[in-house]
């Protein structure tokens, strides 16, 4: 994952990770490796038969395929008007950044005996 200031090549969805990973292998299979040296290949290098075959492609090479999903307009529902999107981010920043505070909290009140005073460590 790119670091958090460079937002901009950064992509969320797992479709398009995935997407972009079978295409990336398919561009793999079909690439051929030319060796440095024609007297020694190196491993992973094309043999002779597929560089003797191999042609310059111009144009787009594996283009990137957009797919769309159809998706009709529907009416709001009532659940969906009474939820904000914005206070769902909110409370959900608000748990993430709270849970350590919290651990220790309920950490304290298991150790606590029930009277306020806390017990004593060995």
């Amino acid at each position: 994952r790119a670091k958090q200031w460079y937002q901009r090549r950064v992509r969320g969805s797992q479709e398009s990770l995935q997407a972009n990973v079978l295409r990336l292998k398919e561009y793999k299979s079909r690439l051929i490796l030319f060796p440095r040296k024609a007297s020694k290949p190196k491993k992973g290098d094309s043999t002779q038969a597929e560089i003797d075959v191999a042609t310059q492609l111009t144009g787009p090479v594996l283009p990137i395929k957009q797919t769309w999903s159809d998706t009709t307009a529907r009416a709001i529902t009532d659940e969906e008007k009474k939820q904000s999107a914005f206070q769902t981010m909110r409370m959900y920043r608000a748990n993430v950044r709270l849970v350590g505070v919290r651990e220790k909290r309920a950490k304290e009140a298991a150790e606590d005996d029930g009277l306020g005073v806390k017990k004593k460590k060995k």
